[in-house]
């Protein structure tokens, strides 16, 4: 079940490599260790970026003398993404990297993986089963966060909308899960209506429009993904000044954070990323399993966020690149997890050098 445009197979070259498995590891002289990521959905730019990331990577070392990556996207599709996984199965990969369409519909096929020895690190939408090591931020602790904010700007009473993400994920069930916990806390909030924005500024933006003339005063906004989106149709609509909004890291959401705001709007906000560098992550802690220098075990990465207080130019939002670029692909500051360049994002090419990914100590 290849996608021949998704798929890619870089030239063997010399490395060496351990295969993972739920069997005794067995060792692999002189050869480079097979990793595909099998990526459910690629229908927003995080998904791109998510993507571009890892092909940057396997071209860059020491990924590109020790891994041999493939990659596939499934179309959200639970049935076409154990396809795949067993085709994968069936090739005798060492590891697969996966972005699920489901969390538990991957399951069985998954069990099917780790019984043959394969290892499977399980990021963003998170499996839940149990043979797979998860890669992660908190992703209730993310809702909850936005939804903090957003009572604290209120001081706790308002309307509010909650434009939420893929429906059946386990990041869009967790986030929702996280704000839910706030607003039953704090009864003065009345969320009067949420919706989904796909996570993609424009769908959120189109869905938002569609929506709006039947709500009351909105007094903040809580937003999975597709911030800018949902802002450019409030604007749309004269639905201004912009109220307190709480969102994801897209750069356009971020220009409406700087101090000279955007499309004549300034926004109190607070921009939390899920990073797309999550599947670097994935692929370095694959690697040192393989090469039997790191243990068995799930990562929490922190998320990084900045505030209308905080956001840097250059740093933290690009002015000149594109409102749905997700600012979040690198990572800042003296402990980075990962520092990449924004080519890498933007086309998938290699940047200069060699690429560090930081793992949790052991």
């Amino acid at each position: 079940m290849q996608n021949k445009l998704a798929r890619r197979t870089l030239l063997a070259a010399s490395g060496a490599g351990l295969i993972a498995a739920a069997r005794p590891i067995r060792a692999r002289a002189a050869a480079k260790v097979k990793i595909a990521l099998s990526n459910s959905y690629i229908g927003n730019k995080w998904r791109i970026e998510m993507e571009n990331l890892y092909k940057a990577a396997l071209e860059m070392e020491p990924y590109k003398s020790q891994v041999d990556g493939t990659w596939f996207n499934s179309g959200n599709n639970v049935s076409e993404e154990s396809q795949q996984i067993a085709g994968l199965i069936g090739e005798r990969v060492d590891a697969i990297l996966v972005d699920a369409a489901s969390p538990t519909g991957l399951n069985g096929i998954l069990g099917q993986a780790n019984a043959r020895g394969i290892l499977v690190v399980s990021y963003d939408n998170v499996v839940t089963a149990p043979s797979a090591i998860k890669v992660n931020t908190d992703q209730f602790a993310f809702g909850k966060q936005l939804a903090e904010f957003l009572v604290k700007k209120l001081n706790g009473h308002g309307n509010v909308i909650m434009v939420t993400g893929v429906a059946g994920t386990f990041v869009d069930q967790q986030r929702n899960a996280g704000a839910d916990s706030i607003w039953k806390a704090n009864s003065g909030i009345k969320v009067v209506n949420r919706y989904t924005g796909m996570w993609d500024s424009a769908t959120a933006e189109r869905n938002t429009a569609a929506i709006l003339p039947s709500l009351p005063k909105i007094d903040g906004i809580w937003c999975q993904g597709g911030t800018d989106g949902v802002l450019k149709a409030f604007i749309a609509a004269k639905r201004t000044p912009l109220p307190p909004t709480a969102g994801e890291a897209e750069n356009g959401f971020r220009k409406f954070m700087m101090p000279a705001g955007y499309m004549g709007q300034h926004v109190d906000g607070l921009s939390i990323g899920q990073p797309p560098y999550l599947v670097l992550v994935s692929l370095e802690l694959a690697r040192r399993i393989l090469n039997k220098t790191y243990p068995r075990k799930n990562i929490t990465i922190p998320f990084p966020f900045v505030t209308s207080e905080t956001v840097k130019v250059g740093e933290t939002v690009f002015p000149n690149l594109p409102d749905s670029f997700f600012a979040d692909f690198t990572d800042s500051g003296p402990n980075a997890t990962v520092k990449i360049c924004v080519d890498a994002a933007l086309t998938g090419k290699p940047c200069p050098g060699s690429l560090a990914v930081h793992l949790p100590a052991a």
